[in-house]
């Protein structure tokens, strides 16, 4: 009954995992998700692991109602689509689908298919994102993100729809499924009006 209610505690604390009909295994650790406008290579790198693609769509597609309205283009309007299953030391991580207007970047469709999306549109197009707004909500694996993402079916996911703006201009948009068991979620938080806080180390008080 102890070693049971200590293998429970860790299952809680999310340091094991429990997979009906497998057993109870070590937790992977999670990768903490920051709201920052960074490419995923770039993140992945800076982790310490080695980042990889494998692309799943790489087209255009006309763009529907609401989005073309967010972005200033007439319904229908082409978007380059860029939708690429994301890996890191050969593990799938997560399904982005990014969609930004054709007529930014000109002739992108006629090149390969870009490793670091971001990069490719900083150092060849000159659009650097100023600022971007993530939505985050939860939902369940279907049949196809279980299949490219290794998860069972239903298995917990995090969504996160993404605008990134080049001043008020809705440059990209984009959709993003990670998984839950390889993901955390990390947001800074402070006072509005407020300046950035950044904490001092305390000195302890010598005895006399």
């Amino acid at each position: 009954m102890t070693l049971r209610k200590g293998i429970d505690a860790l299952v809680d604390e999310g340091r094991l995992l429990r997979i009906v009909g497998k057993g109870t295994f070590v937790a992977p650790e999670k990768t903490s998700l920051q709201a920052k406008l960074t490419g995923y290579s770039e993140e992945m790198r800076r982790r310490g692991m080695e980042p990889a693609a494998e692309l799943l769509a790489f087209d255009q597609v006309p763009a529907p109602v609401a989005l073309a309205h967010e972005m200033g283009l007439r319904a229908g309007a082409p978007l380059i689509r860029v939708k690429r299953l994301l890996l890191a030391d050969g593990e799938p991580m997560t399904v982005d689908e990014n969609f930004i207007p054709s007529k930014l970047v000109p002739g992108l469709l006629k090149r390969p298919a870009p490793v670091s999306l971001y990069r490719v549109l900083s150092d060849e197009y000159g659009l650097q994102m100023d600022w971007g707004e993530d939505t985050i909500s939860a939902t369940a694996a279907t049949a196809t993100l279980s299949r490219q993402l290794r998860v069972d079916l239903g298995s917990p996911l995090l969504k996160v729809e993404r605008r990134a703006y080049i001043r008020e201009d809705l440059v990209d948009y984009s959709v993003s499924y990670y998984r839950a068991d390889r993901y955390s979620i990390s947001v800074p938080l402070r006072r509005s009006g407020q300046k950035q806080y950044v904490p001092r180390v305390r000195r302890r008080a010598q005895s006399a």
